[in-house]
């Protein structure tokens, strides 16, 4: 589903503006962005649970020329989803 297709849905199922939507889901999706930063996750129940992740340094190499290279340590954003949606799919 890309976010045209969830703002519809969402428009049609709830009969507001697509307008509305759109700038709703802009904020509930800004808000999940700040407290994965600040809290370092965020959890929705029947959903799943966002958390920041940590890659340790490794060894890679480049595709383009095949040296050798480390990768550095870096971050990122997990998601653990929760039993009600796992059992759906």
């Amino acid at each position: 589903m890309t976010k045209a297709e969830l703002i519809e849905a969402v428009a049609r199922a709830t009969g507001q503006p697509k307008r509305l939507v759109t700038r709703t889901l802009k904020v509930a999706f800004d808000q999940i962005a700040r407290s994965i930063r600040r809290d370092k996750r965020f959890w929705m129940p029947k959903f799943g649970t966002f958390t920041v992740r940590r890659r340790r340094a490794r060894a890679g190499y480049n595709p383009r020329t095949g040296s050798a290279m480390t990768i550095p340590k870096a971050s990122t954003v997990g998601f653990r989803p929760a039993r009600e949606l796992r059992k759906g799919i």
